[in-house]
């Protein structure tokens, strides 16, 4: 065994990537941060979406048969219009000869602007009672329907029965629509209409309480006296018959411009416009109805508006209708668009720019989600044609390179150089060179220490020493980084074949022999071993075992066979001397040099291979903090190895096939794929809560097995035992969705311009031999 000393002179300078360090290290956790809160913010906007389609908190509860012993006889048999001024129940009736039409569960984008259009054909106004949600929704239709002359009001925020809801949801759901028309139209209005609420005979018990709070919070309950039945769809003449009141009276008529297919509602409308006109009839707003009647201009409703204001101060802002003493005017026709009606009131202030926010986040919501979910539906449909490639190519590797008559060519027996690059090995070293003592392989052993504090290069020395290894030389410098340790060991290599391994991992004994076999193929530039986690026998470990057999060798077969391999393993790799001064030796410009070399080595015309027979134990990170730091390593790198190489897409000949076949699949399935992946994660969560349980949860399984059936596989090419699989439904919840923390931390580092440096793990010299290792 042989040492080299340090080189001597001028302290080195810190390199780029050393000066970086310190800017990086202080931006991590923001960037963690950053990830987290993007992850969080998609969430919110899929809650929001799904609470505008009730999915998120809807309650399809509807109370019937209820007693109405504690409602007041005056009001159960009272006109339609129910005020609680000065405190006392009033109830005001539509004057003979009089519509009062209304219409609920707009706005619709296909039926609210037909309705809109014949009203202001016959020049009559409407009432509408709006859904809060599709407001916010919908929000030019309502304002459309406010500068026409119509008025409207609330029929609350998700479609449900008041009469179940705790106060702190009928609160709710009362202020969130009058913020949608604050955002919408800038109108505020103090009309209610609770949603599956008919006749006042239908007011029990349990609604009454809600009406009187409603109440005295300013708001006039509007129901109705004569129901088209619309929603039925029993034809256009029954739908006349049934909103036309007996006997020339008043009524308040109920219409549905939304809530279903309104096709005879659109039909039959202007026919019976054309039929109460005739018969003598005026239109008129709930306003309007209560103005003719002397009954004032509904009181401002302080608790949801935020703007409240005493009855009848908004004076003669009724439009084109006739004012009363108390200063109450009422709109009765569509030229009256351009002032409030008298039930509105002008929004100002916190209640206008919450509306806008709160119109802005649903838009955002309602554009963001269904590309989200185009979005989910091509990448699954991508992963799954993914996962049918790998298992058909996988299947095709093994039976080809496992024939009895494949050959690379001549067996090669020549002697090669080992590189083993360490930074404080002293757990480790001593494990390697002992497995490299067993290797069939005649090889040369070249240990760059970088720079150590630990001892490790007299730890080397005395294991050599005691292994009785005279084909170990020992090199030390100053710490410079893993690709400047290993540029100097393939400097000072002896042989054309260069094996680079990590100074934590062990080789069996016929690894190396196996690993440069193909260089029979003069072709072949570089050679990627099978790297197996040997510290398995842990939670963590055994996730790390399932990724490196499934998610690493798996890919490896099929980008053999489609000749554009992404990476040769730091752990264990085989490369042709003359291929790596070739392309300048291992660059320093990446985390990922080991990527960075591999596509080196494609775009200057090598073929890198996969030997599934040589085998190499690692350790794997032991700990959630030690595995975050390497894969955000690894996964950074990778993201500027690409980058850096992205010229490769226009390379001509073979030396193009990377960057028309590999930088693709690389993109697409380890950067795209896997940052739209806790978004599925989320999606099934939002579905299993709050949609279909047991369909998403069976989606999730079949999903689950698929995986399931394509890791199996693997592990049986491995010769891997299958107990470890248990681990995986476990890692599908915990484990991956770290991974993809990690990549979208990643991302926006990248985005961000932060740079990183090779970062030391911490070992524990567990894996100590192959054997031990196995299981």
């Amino acid at each position: 065994m042989t040492t080299t000393p340090p080189s001597r002179g001028r302290r080195r300078a810190p390199s780029r990537m050393e000066r970086a360090a310190g800017r990086a290290a202080a931006l991590q956790k923001p960037r963690v941060i950053l990830a987290l809160l993007l992850l969080l913010a998609l969430t919110c906007v899929m809650l929001l979406d799904g609470y505008l389609r009730a999915e998120v908190g809807g309650d399809q509860r509807v109370r019937t048969g209820a007693s109405s012993s504690d409602v007041p006889d005056d009001v159960l048999e009272g006109g339609p219009i129910l005020s609680f001024r000065g405190g006392q129940a009033t109830t005001v009736s539509v004057p003979d000869k009089t519509i009062a039409l209304t219409f609920d569960d707009g706005p619709n984008p296909t039926w609210t602007p037909q309705v809109l259009e014949i009203l202001e054909e016959y020049d009559v106004p409407g009432t509408f009672f709006l859904v809060g949600s599709m407001v916010s929704r919908y929000p030019d239709i309502v304002d459309d329907l406010v500068d026409q002359g119509n008025e409207v009001g609330i029929h609350t925020f998700t479609h449900v029965d008041l009469s179940y809801q705790s106060d702190a949801r009928i609160t709710r759901e009362i202020e969130q629509t009058q913020l949608a028309l604050a955002g919408a139209a800038g109108i505020t209005t103090t009309l209610f209409r609770a949603p599956y609420s008919s006749e006042m005979d239908a007011i029990d018990n349990y609604s009454w309480p809600v009406y009187e709070k409603l109440g005295e919070d300013g708001y006039t309950s509007v129901f109705i006296d004569t129901d088209s039945d619309d929603w039925k769809k029993p034809g256009v003449s029954k739908i006349i018959k049934w909103a036309t009141p007996e006997d020339g009276e008043g009524a308040s008529v109920l219409f549905h411009d939304a809530g279903g297919e309104r096709s005879q509602t659109i039909k039959a409308l202007p026919k019976y416009i054309e039929k109460m006109k005739a018969k003598g009839y005026t239109f008129t707003t709930i306003s309007g109805v209560m103005a003719e009647q002397g009954a004032g201009a509904p009181a401002a409703a302080a608790a949801g508006a935020g703007q409240g204001t005493a009855p009848g101060a908004e004076a003669a802002q009724g439009g084109t209708g006739t004012g009363t003493d108390n200063g109450t005017g009422t709109g009765t026709g569509a030229d009256s668009g351009s002032q409030l009606q008298a039930a509105h009131r002008e929004a100002t202030g916190t209640t206008l720019y919450e509306g806008k926010a709160l119109i802005a986040a649903v838009r955002v919501a309602e554009w963001t989600v269904p590309a989200l979910s185009v979005g989910l539906m091509v990448v699954g449909v991508a992963v799954m044609g993914r996962f049918g490639m790998m298992l058909i190519l996988a299947r095709r590797h093994y039976r080809q390179r496992n024939k009895r008559r494949f050959s690379w060519g001549p067996t090669v027996t020549r002697p090669v150089s080992v590189i083993v690059p360490a930074y404080n090995e002293k757990e480790c070293i001593a494990n390697t060179l002992k497995s490299l003592a067993q290797s069939t392989h005649p090889i040369e052993v070249i240990i760059v220490d970088d720079g150590s504090s630990d001892g490790t290069s007299e730890i080397a020395r005395e294991a050599a020493d005691a292994l009785g290894m005279t084909n170990v030389r020992v090199i030390r410098q100053e710490n410079a980084g893993k690709p400047a340790a290993l540029n100097n060991g393939v400097r000072n290599a002896s042989h054309d074949i260069v094996v680079m391994m990590d100074g934590d991992t062990v080789f069996e004994a016929e690894t190396v022999r196996h690993l440069v076999q193909p260089f029979a193929d003069p072709q072949v530039g570089a050679v990627a071993g099978n790297a197996k986690v040997g510290n398995r026998n842990t939670i963590i470990g055994a996730w790390q075992h399932i990724e490196y057999v499934m998610g690493f060798n798996l890919d490896r077969r099929m980008y053999d066979l489609l000749r554009c391999m992404p990476t040769i393993p730091g752990a264990i790799g085989a490369f042709r001397r003359e291929a790596v001064l070739e392309v300048g030796g291992m660059s320093e410009d990446t985390l990922a040099e080991d990527t960075d070399i591999t596509i080196a080595m494609h775009r200057a015309g090598w073929r890198v291979v996969y030997q599934e027979h040589a085998r190499a134990w690692t350790e794997a990170p032991g700990s959630l903090k030690q595995l975050w730091s390497q894969r955000y390593r690894w996964s950074y790198g990778t993201m500027q190895a690409l980058w850096k190489h992205r010229k490769s897409l226009t390379d001509k000949g073979p030396s193009g096939r990377f960057g028309r076949v590999g930088m693709p699949l690389v993109v697409i399935f380890q950067i795209i794929t896997p940052v739209f992946a806790p978004l599925i994660d989320v999606f099934t969560a939002y579905s299993m809560i709050f949609v279909d349980f047991k369909a998403a949860l069976l989606a999730w399984l079949a999903v689950l097995g698929i995986q399931l059936f394509c890791a199996a596989y693997a592990f049986r090419l491995d010769k891997e035992k299958y107990r470890y699989l248990l681990m995986m439904p476990l890692q599908q919840l915990a484990y991956r969705q770290m991974m993809y923390l990690v990549l979208i931390h990643s991302c926006i580092t990248a985005l961000t311009g932060g740079r990183l440096r090779w970062q030391k793990l911490k070992r524990t010299g567990e894996v100590g031999t192959p054997a031990g290792a196995g299981g």
